[in-house]
């Protein structure tokens, strides 16, 4: 299957267009990574203070011919137990929602409208000592969302608690590849949901026609599966690779590379006077191969006529 890209919020050293709601919450931090490249990161650590409701809204986000997306979240997490005086008040999880929309809706921001796709948690948090030791103990999570309707959406953020720094967000959906299987070639296909195949019919490739009916089902992983049918190549065509060529361009082609060889290699054992004309003017040609269009043309002509 193939990838392709709707949005990637990675953080870089430009500023980024999220929206921040409920101040003091979410900030929009530069710093370095591990290795001192230059990121920037939103990031939220209220946990000293009870009952956060802390969000973070991305830009609008046109969902292109996606029907399910998928949402990658890059974040590193702080380990409540390395915080001191914060039982009770300190989470280790944050939300993730979404909105579909059909337009841009600006910096409106209705949080009742989102829904919730799940409560993200860290495989692996970091302390204090990691800090010091600038260790980034980073999080990798993916969710599918769909199926998405609408000409675009938002995702969102929701803190309750925690010491989180979002590090990047990708959005993207899966396809099934342009790929020519039984000299049929199928398009790039959009899997529809979470349940069904996609049956797609092939069309045959140049100088072919249909034996049976080619077609093939994308899954929703973006592989093709079950092919059925087939074309073939037509009268005077051949198989090669997928595709049909000719089979008296691929004759005369050996018998070029043939006549170059018994030219180079062996100059004593004929003579052009006991081969027909045409014959001979190609074993004789390489070494005087016609410059004019007309010539050559002559040429294909009279070698052809000898086969």
């Amino acid at each position: 299957f193939i990838t392709a890209l709707i949005q990637s919020l990675t953080v870089g050293t430009g500023r980024l267009n999220y929206i921040m709601h409920d101040y003091p919450g979410w900030e929009e931090i530069s710093g370095v990574d591990e290795h001192y490249t230059p990121i920037r990161t939103f990031q939220v650590c209220n946990v000293m203070e009870y009952s956060q409701n802390n969000w973070l809204r991305t830009n609008w986000i046109p969902r292109q011919s996606a029907k399910k997306i998928y949402v990658e979240l890059k974040f590193t997490l702080r380990d409540c137990n390395s915080i001191p005086l914060v039982l009770g008040t300190c989470k280790e999880t944050f939300n993730l929602l979404y909105l579909e929309t059909d337009e841009d809706q600006g910096s409106r921001f209705r949080e009742h409208q989102f829904s919730k796709i799940d409560t993200i948690a860290a495989d692996e948090s970091f302390t204090q000592m990691d800090l010091g030791d600038r260790i980034l103990k980073l999080n990798t999570e993916v969710r599918e969302v769909g199926p998405v309707t609408k000409k675009g959406f938002y995702l969102a953020f929701q803190d309750v608690g925690a010491c989180v720094a979002l590090v990047s967000v990708r959005v993207y959906f899966k396809m099934c590849p342009f790929i020519i299987r039984n000299l049929a070639s199928f398009p790039d296909t959009v899997p529809m949901d979470s349940h069904s195949l996609v049956e797609v019919k092939g069309s045959c490739v140049n100088h072919s026609k249909e034996q049976e009916p080619p077609r093939m089902y994308c899954s929703t992983e973006g592989e093709w599966l079950v092919p059925i049918g087939k074309c073939l190549c037509n009268v005077g065509y051949e198989e090669r690779g997928s595709s049909c060529q000719g089979k008296t361009v691929i004759l005369l082609t050996v018998l070029i590379l043939y006549s170059v060889f018994l030219s180079l290699f062996c100059p004593l054992f004929f003579s052009s006077s006991l081969l027909p004309l045409p014959f001979s003017f190609l074993i004789l040609s390489p070494f005087h191969l016609p410059t004019s269009p007309s010539l050559k043309y002559t040429f294909l002509v009279d070698v052809h006529s000898t086969l």
